[in-house]
């Protein structure tokens, strides 16, 4: 089996994956493009990562395409990654919503694997214990990712050791995980329920988004062009409500894709808000 990627192959494929999910490549990303597609060769029977990147770009192969795209999309996460969103939330942003009736909404924006939503699902719950009946309508949340196999994950919200070991607290595993299947834990049914997951392309439209209160976008925009990041923030901006919050990743920043938004800086971290 080869797993040797020719320049024009690659060539092909990046312009592939820029046009079906944004994503952009840089020049010398082949090993990261062998590393994630060669599982694939076993499983769709190919034998070489050039015959794979070849069958991928026919529009025929739907359900090799969508792999493809799982296996190019799909990252690391952890719990409660750089923790300071949370504190944010329980500290300065749900304080906002005292007494409101109806539910405080927010968007996990390319939720991979669950933890991002599921966090903000906990951090909800760790406000609300300190402050009973703060928030009457109560929280809903939305995870969002182009991966359906991720989705999936997300759903059935059961995590092995490993995962758990990533920015978990021991309490926060009293607090919010059960016994699960085949050795796992599972999230509580009362965290749970706090989120549901949809698939979306974060090209594509958010008109049947909703519109939101607080939005995570966080460690997504640096795989996508200017150019599309800016098209993202703009669509971002017409889901947020008035004076709605954006969180970002930690290298992440607007300069230069938006004015729309204006920079809050928090002791630690930032956050932007709509401008109104």
């Amino acid at each position: 089996m080869s797993k040797q990627l020719d320049d024009k192959s690659y060539h092909q494929f990046r312009e592939f994956l820029e046009q079906q999910c944004g994503i952009v490549l840089g020049d010398n990303k082949q090993y990261l493009v062998k590393s994630r597609l060669a599982p694939l060769m076993a499983k769709f029977d190919v034998s070489s990562i050039g015959d794979l990147v070849t069958r991928t770009l026919s529009p025929v192969e739907r359900q090799l395409r969508s792999a493809v795209i799982d296996a190019m999309t799909t990252n690391e996460t952890l719990w409660f990654r750089d923790e300071y969103p949370f504190e944010l939330l329980k500290k300065q942003i749900f304080p906002e919503f005292k007494g409101r009736r109806t539910p405080v909404k927010i968007w996990s924006a390319a939720s991979s694997s669950g933890q991002e939503p599921y966090s903000i699902a906990m951090s909800s719950q760790e406000f609300q214990q300190l402050n009973p009946g703060s928030l009457p309508g109560g929280v809903q949340i939305i995870g969002t990712d182009i991966s359906n196999t991720m989705l999936e994950h997300c759903k059935y919200a059961h995590y092995d050791s490993l995962a758990l070991s990533r920015g978990l607290s021991a309490e926060r595993k009293r607090l919010f995980f059960e016994d699960g299947d085949n050795g796992m834990m599972k999230v509580k049914e009362h965290v749970k329920k706090l989120v549901s997951f949809r698939q979306l392309n974060l090209l594509g439209s958010y008109s049947l988004m909703g519109r939101f209160d607080i939005v995570f976008c966080r460690n997504v925009l640096i795989y996508f062009s200017p150019e599309i990041k800016t098209q993202i923030l703009k669509q971002i901006h017409g889901v947020l409500n008035s004076g709605g919050y954006l969180f970002l990743g930690a290298s992440e920043s607007l300069s230069g894709l938006s004015q729309d938004f204006e920079m809050l800086r928090c002791n630690p971290g930032i956050v932007y808000r709509k401008k109104t």
